[in-house]
């Protein structure tokens, strides 16, 4: 699993609240991202990688994400985003991350 089951975030979706755990975010993926069936494109731009000793690591970048709106535009929405990882066993999870930017597009 690439999330720790504590994950914890800040994101404008959970609008200035610390979000803990994976069911705010499972809500998402199950309701709206994998019901969609038009394209979406990920483009990480800027990434700077902050290597914290052996068992931890922050990455800060800006996500721009490309998609189809529900009248058949293209459109862009771009994020900052902040995420600290720490290797578990010899395995990294994403343990935190805070998002900035506007909320989930509805992509229907």
């Amino acid at each position: 699993k690439i999330c720790d089951p504590g994950l914890t975030s800040f994101e404008p979706e959970a609008l200035g609240n610390l979000v803990e755990g994976m069911d705010f975010h499972r809500f998402y993926f199950e309701n709206l991202l994998s019901k969609n069936n038009k394209p979406i494109h990920t483009t990480i731009l800027n990434p700077h990688v902050h290597v914290i000793g052996e068992e931890a690591a922050c990455i800060a970048y800006i996500r721009l994400t490309q998609y189809i709106d529900a009248q058949g535009r293209p459109r862009t929405s771009q994020s900052e985003e902040t995420r600290v990882w720490h290797r578990r066993d010899g395995k990294w999870q994403n343990v935190h991350f805070h998002g900035s930017g506007a909320p989930v597009a509805p992509l229907q």
